[in-house]
């Protein structure tokens, strides 16, 4: 019943929908698609918009973590060469020498020695709570801290695993054993040996040195990077156990959160979405360097973190609402606008019919009609265009090849140039940078050559010294070039642009491809029989003369003879059977590919 009923309401509407006049047609047909149109341009604009904020933020906050992490990693070892600055002292050698003598003779002395040597260390570092060096004939700490009697570093579970290490290790975070205050604190214990040559290894040893570090201050440092503190930061082991503490933190017990530790993953950096207390939250994560059990954390609420796209949405959804209704109020007007150029251009493609050649369709109006009429008219021009290319269609074949071969040779390195320019100047290695962009400009100036296909071999030489100089600062030490010219005043003879250079490229990928320094390229230009010899040499690992000769010969699959082919192409198309272009491998090894091109211009075809 209900399907006869759909039916019967389909073909209803169906009929009335055919019973319409042309213009409410158009008219209904119009607010549709400008409807579906805007919702579809408005739609996808969001997404995009969405997308593009929402990774931003992602990489923004993930970048966040990893900075603090790196500060992090930075004030543990400033930590660490502290500790080792302490026992580069004197004091400290003096008390070394009488641990092995088991000498307590010197004990008040030594420990007054070593107090300058402590006061240096806590200005040098700022984090560091309290200092405790711990031998047979006695425990040395600075005569400021306060000493709690009867707690003994022997009876820690501190000493039990440092006996048992060869390296220094970091304590979580725990109250202060040692000293009174009840401080908080992260303790650093290593072993106090010291070898022979006056450096210090690690090994069995009776003598300990402990730095106590301030988790207050810490907790300030992970938090200094959120000034609008709108990100928390807590630091955990792999367990989930907290390394200082935190009120956020102690208060998710993250341990217990077997959820939250399953998506830490042993990559060093990462980033999921998790719910706390049912709100969602984006939680960026980064290992420490400095001791691989412990991860800096960084959450972030997913509503904060995606109120400007939520913001977007809202103004795109007004921005379409807004738009159908306007769509809705002018399309009479408009449907009765779009007839009459519509009768308009039925004429003059009647006339065309008759192959009057010559009309032009005129309007006022920028349209979807309009537009058509446009390309009616540039059909129309084209078609004139091709009558009168057909008459010199021999010639601008030719052109049209030799353009689309040396289009062919534009520097295809540029994303592999650009990438080591943005990692070099990540590592701020200016004066890199400053000179690879100068030489990429130069470089793609010479090539581009304004427009021109022939060039001077001055500017063409130059063309490659840039290219040479790129590829030299993105593979540091693998090669070196020399340019040799018989006679300056070859560099006025007119070549074709980008000749040498896919060479030398030649030479960088595939001779050299085994390399990792000392390569040399050799390029040599003399004239030879009232010809410009063209000679680049390479001591790489040769090639296979047969295999790219097939190559340059019969285009396939295979990349083999590419850049060969093009030359050989291209000079066919400039020069005919005036030039030639023969493949060697040297005695030795690598591989020599030379050139005669005519000097006289009057040979260019």
């Amino acid at each position: 019943m209900k399907d006869k009923w759909l039916t019967r309401l389909k073909s209803k509407l169906l009929d009335r929908f055919y019973g319409l006049s042309f213009k409410q047609r158009i008219r209904i047909s119009f607010i549709i698609l400008i409807t579906l149109a805007i919702i579809a341009a408005g739609t996808m604009s969001y997404l995009i918009a969405a997308k593009e904020i929402q990774n931003n933020a992602f990489e923004s906050s993930q970048e966040t973590v990893n900075k603090t992490a790196q500060i992090m990693d930075d004030r543990l070892r400033s930590v660490e060469a502290a500790i080792l600055a302490l026992m580069l002292s004197d004091a400290y050698t003096e008390v070394s020498k009488d641990v092995q003598r088991n000498d307590i003779t010197d004990y008040y002395q030594n420990l007054t020695a070593l107090q300058p040597a402590f006061s240096q260390v806590q200005s040098y570092d700022p984090l560091i709570q309290s200092m405790l060096i711990v031998t047979p004939i006695g425990e040395f700490y600075p005569t400021t801290e306060n000493r709690i009697q009867g707690y003994s570093f022997y009876e820690t579970e501190m000493f039990d695993r440092i006996k048992n290490s060869s390296d220094g290790f970091w304590v979580k975070g725990h109250k202060d054993q040692f000293f009174s205050g009840g401080q908080r604190v992260l303790s650093f214990v290593v072993h106090g040996v010291r070898g022979g040559g006056g450096e210090y290894t690690i090994g069995p040893s009776n003598m300990y040195v402990l730095v106590n570090v301030k988790e207050r201050e810490l907790i300030r440092l992970i938090n200094q990077n959120s000034p609008k503190k709108d990100r928390t930061y807590f630091l955990i082991d792999s367990q989930g156990e907290d390394i200082i503490q935190t009120a956020w933190s102690s208060e998710h017990n993250l341990h217990e959160d077997t959820k939250f530790l399953d998506k830490v993953t042993a990559e060093k950096q990462g980033d999921f979405f998790h719910t706390f207390n049912a709100d969602n939250y984006l939680v960026n994560y980064s290992r420490l360097d400095s001791v691989d059990d412990w991860l800096l954390f960084g959450t972030l609420s997913k509503d904060l973190l995606l109120q400007q796209v939520n913001g977007i949405q809202r103004t795109t959804l007004y921005i379409i609402l807004g738009f159908v209704l306007t769509s809705w109020l002018i399309s009479n007007r408009l449907t009765a606008v779009l007839l009459r150029p519509l009768f308009k251009l039925r004429g003059l493609m009647r006339k065309v019919e008759d192959n009057q050649l010559s009309v032009r369709y005129e309007s006022k109006y920028q349209d979807e009609v309009a537009h058509v009429g446009f390309q009616f008219n540039r059909m129309l021009d084209e078609i004139n265009r091709l009558i009168e290319d057909v008459k010199y269609n021999e010639q601008g074949k030719r052109e049209a090849e030799m353009k689309a071969l040396t289009s062919q040779m534009e520097p295809h390195f540029l994303y592999n140039t650009l990438n080591t320019i943005y990692c070099k100047s990540v590592l701020g290695e200016n004066n890199d940078v400053n000179e690879m962009i100068l030489a990429l400009s130069q470089m793609f100036q010479l090539g581009l050559s304004g427009g021109r296909d022939m060039i001077s071999l001055e500017d063409e030489l130059s063309h490659v010294k840039q290219y040479c100089a790129i590829q030299q600062k993105c593979y540091e030490d693998l090669f070196e070039y020399e340019i040799d010219l018989e006679a300056n005043s070859l560099l006025a003879c007119y070549v074709p642009k980008i000749l040498i250079q896919p060479l030398v490229e030649n030479s960088i990928l595939h001779g050299f491809e085994n390399r990792n320094n000392k390569g040399k390229i050799y390029i040599r230009v003399e004239e030879d029989n009232h010809k410009l010899h063209l000679i680049i040499e390479d001591n790489g690992s040769g090639m296979d003369i047969d295999q790219v000769r097939l190559g340059m010969h019969h285009v396939g699959d295979s990349n083999k003879g590419y850049a060969l082919r093009n030359i050989m192409n291209r000079l066919q198309l400039f020069y005919r059977d005036k030039a030639r272009m023969e493949l060697f491998n040297n005695d030795t090894m690598g591989s020599r590919i030379e050139i005669w091109i005519p000097m006289d211009s009057d040979d260019f075809m």
